[in-house]
């Protein structure tokens, strides 16, 4: 299974649905790095992602997005053959 990161913030509905997505679709170990309290690691977040909102999932290097971006690819059936790649 492919390398899962996930920046996100502990008081967050989003990162909450995006990590349950994340476990139903069988992803049991992801690197998740709160960005709470850490401007350095929120600024190294948006860097990557080109975007501030968490939460910001990557799948092995590619950046998939937010919650929304995550639902949607598992509505149009892409986001396990990305997991497994």
């Amino acid at each position: 299974m492919a390398h899962v990161r996930i920046y996100s913030s502990d008081h967050c509905p989003y990162c909450s649905r995006a990590k349950a997505l994340l476990q139903q679709r069988g992803v049991t170990n992801f690197e998740e790095i709160v960005v709470d309290g850490r401007p350095d690691v929120r600024a190294q977040m948006t860097q990557l992602a080109g975007r501030t909102s968490v939460p910001q999932i990557f799948i092995g290097d590619t950046h998939v997005g937010g919650c929304d971006d995550l639902h949607a690819l598992d509505r149009n059936g892409r986001l396990l053959p990305l997991l497994q790649a």
